[in-house]
């Protein structure tokens, strides 16, 4: 299967925003920080999602991303669409010419595979995947991680603008 780090990466993004902004828009950097995963990258793939428009910007103080429609209406496949992402299990990229220009033995099975796959995420909501307990520890340890990080961040601020220049 040809689902890359780009498809992986927007999915798992995607999930942070969703869990993160209920309350206000959530930055990149935040998203950045809690998935470990390159500010530069997410700027180039929430570029794709919003140009998708299952995102939305909001500029300004406090700004960052939305989803652009509720988590339950926003599909795992339209996610990996989003950043062309390929999902072909062919050896061919499912242009028939697998073995010297023509189909392959086996070609019907991978391209069927690859329709299943798409099937299968096409049906995988974020909502649904907000709501597995097993995602939800993982959120929370990870807020938990930011928050310490965070708070270490102050602390240091604070104890440097209060040294002697």
């Amino acid at each position: 299967m040809k689902l890359t780090t780009k498809g992986r990466y927007a999915v798992t993004a995607m999930l942070d925003l969703a869990l993160h902004s209920s309350e206000r828009p959530v930055s990149l950097a935040d998203i950045s920080s809690r998935q470990e995963i390159s500010l530069s990258y997410l700027e180039q793939l929430f570029s794709r999602l919003r140009r998708h428009h299952l995102v939305v910007s909001i500029r300004g103080p406090g700004g960052g991303y939305r989803l652009s429609r509720h988590a339950d209406e926003v599909f795992i496949a339209e996610v990996v669409d989003a950043v062309s992402e390929s999902l072909d299990t062919t050896r061919c990229g499912n242009k028939g010419d697998c073995q010297n220009g023509e189909k392959c033995l086996t070609h019907h099975l991978w391209s069927d595979l690859s329709d299943q796959i798409h099937q299968f995420l096409s049906d995988i909501s974020l909502g649904d995947l907000m709501r597995k307990r097993e995602i939800q520890l993982v959120a929370d340890r990870q807020n938990r991680k930011q928050s310490e990080a965070d708070a270490d961040a102050i602390n240091t601020r604070q104890l440097t603008d209060q040294a002697p220049a």
